[in-house]
């Protein structure tokens, strides 16, 4: 047995500086998911690591989101971001590639912006991309993350929401105004949800930026949840309002697409979700 744990310890030894700080990482991780809050010198003594090195690692993990340190003990616990990470992959690990088809049609049919977007703690992030085929488009990036207030994806993923996830939430979000059409009360933008949810489609009217001009409508999966949404983004001059009801269209088309990928067999869901 202590033939063994050396040998270890010299493969440990042997392992790439930045190897062996990602083993510490998840080995602090684990720590933590099995009780609710621990404090340094206790990850201390249970991992053999020199308190120094704890704190640092719990640092940048606290700086990133995932850990929190509470004011009055300084004892350490996980967030919601890395339960929000560990549970979407694995529910839906097809999305991407289930709407990457319907976003291409999507691109080809209007030649603008198309995004993909989920949840992430009070806010959405954007996970598929394809660009515009003009010149002057919608900047973003995938992994860049948007407000769920002013945005068309942000407006259809709690729209369609559960009430009470829905409120849970919207606790979160600060009601930030960012142009002059950005809706910057919770009484507001229940009413816009209201309306989303009646047109079926969301709207960002140059709300988060400028002179651009968003359609999304909402995807779901087998139990009629909603996981994502879909948009496409104009610029301003571009925004065909002649066309709005056959852009809705193409968009309610994709998503009904990519939902039933995804096992959902009525689109939108015939359950209101209040």
């Amino acid at each position: 047995m202590l033939a063994k744990q050396m040998d270890a310890e010299t493969q440990d030894h042997k392992q790439p500086e930045s190897v062996a700080a990602v083993l510490k990482v998840f080995a602090i991780l684990q720590a933590l998911t099995e009780q609710e809050e621990v404090g340094i010198s206790e990850l201390s003594v249970r991992m053999a690591m020199p308190k120094a090195t704890i704190y640092r690692f719990l640092q940048t993990m606290k700086s990133l989101g995932y850990v929190r340190q509470a004011a009055d003990s300084e004892r350490y616990s996980l967030t919601m971001k890395l339960f929000e990470l560990g549970t979407k992959a694995p529910r839906y690990p097809d999305l991407v590639e289930l709407a990457k088809t319907e976003m291409e049609r999507l691109s080809a049919q209007t030649a603008e912006t198309i995004h993909l977007g989920m949840l992430i703690e009070s806010e959405i992030i954007y996970v598929h991309k394809v660009d515009s085929r003009h010149m002057l488009g919608m900047y973003s990036r995938i992994g860049r993350r948007a407000p769920l207030h002013c945005t068309a994806i942000g407006k259809v993923l709690m729209a369609w929401e559960e009430p009470a996830r829905r409120d849970a939430v919207l606790e979160g979000v600060e009601f930030k105004r960012f142009r002059e059409n950005t809706i910057t009360s919770r009484a507001a933008f229940d009413e816009e949800l209201r309306r989303t949810r009646e047109q079926g489609y969301g709207e960002d009217r140059e709300e988060f930026d400028e002179h651009i001009r968003c359609l999304g409508v909402p995807v779901f999966d087998r139990h009629g949840k909603v996981v994502a949404g879909l948009s496409i983004s104009f610029p301003t001059f571009r925004y065909p309002e002649q066309r709005s009801d056959e852009i809705v269209k193409l968009l309610h088309d994709a998503g009904r697409a990519v939902s039933a990928g995804l096992g959902c067999s009525s689109y939108p869901p015939d359950a209101k979700r209040g």
